[in-house]
């Protein structure tokens, strides 16, 4: 859990971050201050941005500014538009490097991101106790969260259906404006699940209340629900939670993603970036007891693959002298950066193809010309 400081400091968003050291700066140092997006209040990924904002500014002469918001867009918009530095995102950081969800809009388009770090992390859905519910096959019936604006919800319910073997017809959608949003709506009964990280503060509020928590099971034994999910979203992976609230003795199977991940764009300065990994590596015994996977962000874990984008040189320099970045890691990287660049020259050609056309017939044009040009065995 956060310390009583982080959390008071956090409820802020626009108050600056604790009190620049009188510590000496290193060669390749932090700027004197940063401003980063994160999820809502009350999230993992907001909790721990504040505890490593805290850790960073007690040994470093930089403060740091958190802007929260409950959308994809919210969290990514400040970074493109050069006023925030970096964000921990979740997988809206794997749409905006496809140009696909939300940014396929004509005024987004591929981004050129990096990855700074990105914690290992597990997600399911997380379903109201009282539902009865045990299995993802009970889901048919279910008032199932979504978010206006955020893709990384949206569409990792729709994976949650492909294991099911359901449709989104099978449910009953209920859209909300923002993350938080949907943990008040289970509490008081107008909702029955969403998709969450088991350690959120959220997470703790539900499994507290009357209708309680519980996460239905992802067996890895159960290979076409995998094969379907990944069709949807290569990115995940199988992983056995034991720790997080509603979590039971044993642990649970459930999906491994990387979450929060910080991403910057990749003309984000090497030096700074390196300063930044290496500051997050010396402040480990301050940010390791926030949540009950903060333990997680060292650099040996969250500096390697898999994540949603490439990783950024800062971090690969840091990795390298620390004798953590491996030939598999660097296959990986080399792959995800050929990824990256094909979809971004394929974006420039189908823009150049839908000259003359009418801009609200972009996104179908876009659609048909990936599944041509940029689906898998293309």
């Amino acid at each position: 859990m956060p310390t009583r400081r982080a959390v008071v400091v956090g409820t802020a968003m626009t108050a600056a971050l604790g009190v620049a050291s009188s510590r000496p700066a290193r060669a390749q140092k932090l700027p004197s201050s940063s401003i980063w997006t994160a999820y809502d209040l009350g999230s993992s990924g907001y909790v721990e941005a504040s505890a490593i904002a805290e850790a960073l500014q007690k040994r470093n002469a930089i403060r740091v500014r958190i802007m929260p918001s409950g959308t994809s867009i919210g969290r990514l918009l400040p970074i493109k538009q050069g006023r925030a530095n970096y964000g921990f995102l979740a997988n809206e950081l794997y749409f905006a490097t496809e140009g696909t969800e939300d940014f396929a809009d004509e005024s987004w388009g591929p981004q050129d991101l990096r990855v700074v770090l990105a914690r290992p992390a597990t997600n399911g859905l997380a379903m109201a106790k009282d539902t009865g519910m045990t299995k993802m096959s009970e889901l048919k019936g279910k008032r199932i969260g979504y978010v206006k604006g955020n893709p990384s919800v949206n569409v990792k319910n729709q994976a949650y259906l492909d294991f099911a073997g359901l449709k989104e017809s099978d449910i009953e959608v209920v859209w909300f404006g923002s993350y938080n949003a949907m943990k008040t709506a289970i509490v008081n009964n107008q909702l029955d699940g969403m998709g969450s990280v088991t350690t959120s503060a959220n997470m703790r509020e539900i499994e507290a209340s009357p209708r309680g928590l519980t996460w239905p099971p992802f067996p890895v034994d159960d290979k076409e629900g995998w094969a379907r999910m990944q069709k949807t979203l290569d990115f995940l992976e199988p992983r056995r939670e034991t720790a997080g609230a509603g979590i039971p003795p044993g642990g649970v199977e459930l999906i491994g993603i990387r979450y929060p991940m910080i991403t910057t764009y990749a003309k984000t300065s090497a030096d700074e970036v390196y300063a930044l990994v290496s500051a997050v590596n010396e402040g480990m015994d301050d940010i390791k007891g926030t949540t009950g996977s903060s333990a997680n962000w060292a650099p040996s874990m969250s500096g390697l693959p898999r994540a949603d984008a490439p990783f950024h040189d800062g971090t690969i320099r840091f990795m390298k002298e620390k004798g953590w970045w491996t030939a598999e890691a660097e296959d990986w990287q080399a792959k995800r950066l050929a990824r990256l660049q094909k979809v971004t020259a394929g974006w420039t050609d189908a823009r150049n193809q839908f000259k003359g056309k009418p801009e609200d017939q972009w996104e179908a044009f876009w659609t048909a010309y990936r599944d041509k040009h940029l689906s898998p065995g293309a």
